[in-house]
């Protein structure tokens, strides 16, 4: 018999107590409301936004989802937001112009980023750069 759940402010503090980052975050699913089609008439503004919010140090990462066999995309994607708030991430998000639109719904989920690494190659002499 499984026990009770944690609540999420337990989580957190035991993260924080095992020394781990514990940095709160919003992970943005988002997905086409009607189509391919809607998403691409979008698309423009959506990446001039994203572009912005990356500009402002609010966006951690973002991208699109493939398919489960890597072959086809269906207009799905996910923005992972530095935020105060749920209510925060979800005015953000709610000023995407794929949301504002409606071309795609999405659905925020409050995210803990604990372990992983960065690493970055840099090349002087041709002014080149690897993420790893």
């Amino acid at each position: 018999m499984a026990g009770p759940d944690m609540d999420w402010a337990g989580l957190v503090q035991m993260c924080t107590d095992k020394g781990l980052l514990a940095k709160k975050m919003y992970v943005v699913f988002t997905t086409p409301t009607n189509g391919i089609g809607p998403v691409m008439e979008n698309v423009e503004e959506h990446l001039a936004f994203q572009h912005e919010l990356q500009n402002r140090g609010i966006m951690f990462g973002a991208g699109p989802f493939s398919d489960d066999a890597e072959k086809d995309w269906d207009g799905e994607g996910m923005v992972i937001i530095r935020a105060d708030s749920l209510e925060e991430a979800t005015k953000i998000a709610e000023s995407d112009p794929m949301h504002s639109s409606g071309a795609r719904s999405f659905r925020i989920r409050p995210w803990l980023l604990n372990e992983g690494k960065v690493t970055i190659e840099l090349t002087f002499s041709d002014k080149g750069m690897k993420v790893l």
